[in-house]
């Protein structure tokens, strides 16, 4: 883990839980529903502040889907490796990534940041100051679905806590509470926006890169198909999100475009 990598998830830590702090120290609906005794919502809320925690360091902290060079795929040979990583057919050529030499599978991208190639690369996330990929990418999905379920919740809290008077002395208690829904408002904005494009790649069966890049990519340019591995929604979520295994997606490749594997 490197020093900006630690400072970022040390933020992001300590931002949730000062945010999620300050609405109970203030006149919110979740400090009236604690002093009655109503502890059922407050605790959910404190569960799911705590979810979002866990899920955003597990996908910053785990492999997104990092391509293994041939020496560590030799190393590692078993079985059950086997069936973990794709087998491409043999009369399929892999080009060599220019920076570490490896192997690329079709979607990997080398990430000069990570110093990786990523397999089904989609972006490299300065928030998670990790890859986004084809291992971590449906837990980051989940990540920004609990992530705004909290903002939501949080920003109706702050807001129940604002009373507005004009004068200095109201700002002066209420500086925190104002700040916090400020942030909110504009974290729930940027999560909303990103679970909405992210969802709809998705179900697509794009990735970020493809689709900002999709003139650059040769793979793209030279199908018959404008995305020749969109298989319908329905195959596509489930893919995404059921499938537990990574996918040869050159097989799907020629296959959508009639060509022989």
């Amino acid at each position: 883990m490197g020093a900006g990598g630690l400072w970022v998830r040390t933020a992001h830590t300590a931002l949730s839980g000062a945010l999620a702090l300050g609405l109970f120290l203030h006149r919110t609906d979740l400090q009236k529903q604690e002093e009655r005794g109503e502890l059922l919502q407050p605790l959910i809320f404190v569960l799911l502040v705590l979810c979002s925690v866990l899920l955003y360091f597990k996908v910053s902290l785990m492999d997104p889907g990092f391509v293994k060079s041939e020496e560590e795929v030799e190393a590692g040979n078993s079985e059950e490796q086997s069936m973990v990583i794709p087998q491409v057919p043999i009369n399929i050529k892999m080009r060599r990534c220019g920076y570490c030499m490896v192997k690329q599978p079709m979607r990997a991208r080398h990430c000069q940041l990570c110093q990786h190639c990523v397999r089904r690369y989609d972006h490299h996330c300065p928030w998670i100051e990790n890859c986004v990929g084809e291992k971590n990418h449906p837990l980051f999905v989940a990540y920004l679905s609990v992530q705004l379920v909290v903002l939501l919740w949080g920003g109706h809290a702050a807001w129940s806590g604002l009373y507005f008077e004009q004068s200095w002395d109201w700002l002066r208690h209420n500086i925190f509470l104002l700040m916090s829904f400020l942030l909110i408002a504009i974290f729930t904005i940027v999560v909303l926006l990103l679970l909405i494009s992210h969802l709809y790649l998705i179900s697509c069966n794009t990735t970020t890169w493809e689709f900002m890049s999709h003139h650059r990519i040769s793979y793209l340019r030279h199908s018959e198909l404008e995305n020749p591995f969109d298989q319908g929604v329905i195959l596509n979520l489930w893919r995404f999100f059921c499938s537990s295994h990574l996918t040869a997606w050159e097989n799907i490749y020629f296959q959508r475009n009639n060509e022989p594997v």
